[in-house]
């Protein structure tokens, strides 16, 4: 699952990053904090990136023997968190656990956006989980180029749904139908539960949702599962191709929820560097590994540089195919 983050300014390009670009990351592995650390976390508690960003808060409470707190600060598609450690000193004691709805996403489809990629200096990523495509069962359609095959023959009788306008799932399906050069109706639910729950109904015919919960319903036949996004098959699901298995035109098919690390700009080398080998520490660990598997994520660290190119990546991919789509929205 490797692939991800770091925000990209100082974020793409050597130029961009830190001392820590070019000194030995060993003399700066003995920085610890002075006083307690917040991860800001911004989404609601229980998703994946409140997931993650506890398992980091518990790791780093122990490594560094400082207490680590995660502060949930959800609402504006993560902005609002997002922004608020955007503001924070750039001491090392206020960390953002990123995604990329506020990481990538945000800064084409908001217009009022208060803060920019520059702002935010990337530290490593965790995890990548696949986003998945999977259709009710009474369309009969049992793979992408049946789904293909199907939309050419009937151009607009299907519609398929997401857990909302913006979100990583929206913008999968939103990508698939740009290269493929065909048309789905797009249903946007209030979260990935309804959308779920509406494609099990049969109220709408595909489904474009994280790995989970969609998952399990594939598994027990309650939706058919045509394919993973990402450029790798599914651990938890490896009968499921990937996107860019299935046509010639999404040979370059990779869209995937990641979870990462990042800190205000302007932290010292010693700071960025000793956050950066505790997110690798962490991933290292055997139970984190048996948790991070059993979520269908793999891990996914980098080196702070690594980190920004693939969020300077990202950004680029997901500002072409919301520019393509014409999607343009207020922080709420």
């Amino acid at each position: 699952m490797p692939k991800t983050l770091s925000r990209r300014r100082v974020l793409t390009g050597v130029a961009g990053l830190s001392a820590a670009a070019i000194l030995p990351r060993s003399s700066f592995a003995d920085w610890k904090p002075t006083e307690n650390v917040r991860l800001v976390v911004p989404a609601a508690a229980g998703g994946s990136t409140d997931v993650l960003g506890r398992l980091l808060a518990a790791h780093l409470q122990t490594a560094w023997g400082q207490s680590a707190v995660v502060e949930n600060r959800s609402g504006g598609g993560g902005t609002i968190g997002t922004a608020e450690v955007v503001r924070a000193k750039p001491d090392g004691h206020t960390i953002l656990v990123g995604n990329p709805g506020p990481n990538a996403i945000a800064y084409s489809i908001f217009k009022n956006l208060t803060y920019k990629p520059d702002q935010l200096q990337p530290v490593s990523n965790m995890i990548r989980i696949p986003n998945i495509v999977s259709a009710h069962p009474k369309t009969g359609i049992k793979s992408v180029a049946e789904l293909i095959a199907y939309l050419k023959a009937n151009p607009d009788k299907l519609s398929y749904a997401s857990s909302g306008v913006g979100q990583s799932p929206h913008l999968t399906g939103a990508w698939f139908l740009q290269l493929t050069g065909l048309k789905m109706t797009h249903i946007p639910f209030r979260g990935a539960g309804p959308a779920l729950q509406a494609a099990l109904a049969g109220d709408i015919q595909i489904l474009f949702d994280n790995l989970y919960p969609s998952l399990p319903q594939v598994q027990n036949g309650t939706l058919n599962g045509l394919c993973v996004t990402t450029t790798e098959r599914s651990d938890l699901a490896k009968d499921l191709p990937t996107m860019r298995e299935s046509a010639p035109e999404l040979a370059n098919f990779d869209v995937s929820s990641w979870f990462s690390v990042f800190l205000p700009k302007g932290v010292s080398p010693e700071v960025l560097s000793a956050l950066n080998l505790q997110v690798k520490a962490m991933l290292e660990r055997d139970d984190i590994k048996k948790q991070i598997a059993a979520m269908g994520a793999r891990a996914d660290y980098g080196t702070p540089e690594q980190f920004a190119a693939f969020v300077d990546s990202e950004t680029k991919k997901f500002a072409g195919i919301i520019q393509k789509e014409g999607l343009q929205m207020d922080v709420q």
